[in-house]
């Protein structure tokens, strides 16, 4: 099948295309720049296929969490696109698609965001023998000094949250750290690794049903709790 992948929760921006067993993706940093950029990186995957977006059999996005605007964005594109072409959308974890940015060994993943304000979005994720990463622990908003994690031998993290948080996170992971790299962002390729057997499966929803994940409601502290940060 072919479909188009769309990841803009961080500072990262990124489209794939899965066209038949053949990805192809762009990917950019450029904080606040997204909105400029998704629609001619799809195009211009659409053009190097020789395909015409009304082509593609879905679109997979990642639902966040990651920045709000970011988050929406994402989402309310591939809505839009899937609605004018009348095909079904997937949505995919942004911390799931991060955490395939971790080395493939056996050792625990941990995907962490700087969600600002002094927290970070995490998961843990198990590395499966054909690639894939399966969820050990929720996803959740939380502070990285009260962050509790399941027992694994090792660990690899990835994410703008150990740029932010290491001093703390090198606390609160209860076993070796066999590395680390806050400069990893969820990308549009892994969240079509993860939507195509999704797709496969039928498990796609109408455009409307496609949601974005937050984890929190809350975008901006006050000033009495700057005050307190």
């Amino acid at each position: 099948m072919n479909f188009l992948a769309i990841e803009t929760s961080t500072e990262a921006c990124s489209v794939a295309l899965v066209h038949g067993d053949v990805v192809i993706a762009r990917s950019e940093i450029a904080p606040r720049r997204h909105a400029e950029l998704v629609l001619p990186m799809a195009d211009e995957l659409l053009a190097e296929a020789g395909l015409k977006r009304e082509a593609l059999d879905g679109i997979a996005v990642g639902r966040g969490p990651g920045a709000f605007t970011g988050v929406r964005l994402g989402v309310s594109l591939a809505q839009g696109m899937a609605m004018a072409l009348d095909i079904p959308v997937v949505t995919v974890s942004s911390l799931q698609a991060l955490a395939l940015e971790a080395p493939e060994d056996d050792a625990a993943i941990l995907s962490v965001i700087d969600a600002r304000m002094g927290e970070i979005y995490v998961a843990a994720w198990r590395r499966e023998d054909d690639g894939s990463v399966t969820a050990i622990d929720r996803e959740r908003v939380d502070t990285a000094a009260a962050l509790v994690l399941p027992e694994a031998s090792a660990w690899h993290v990835v994410g703008s949250g150990w740029a932010t948080y290491e001093a703390l996170l090198r606390e609160r992971i209860p076993a070796p750290i066999r590395s680390a790299d806050g400069a990893r962002f969820p990308q549009a390729r892994h969240v079509a690794e993860v939507a195509a057997p999704l797709f496969r499966a039928g498990k796609a929803v109408a455009p409307e049903l496609a949601l974005p994940v937050y984890l929190r409601d809350k975008v901006a502290l006050t000033l009495v709790e700057q005050g307190k940060a």
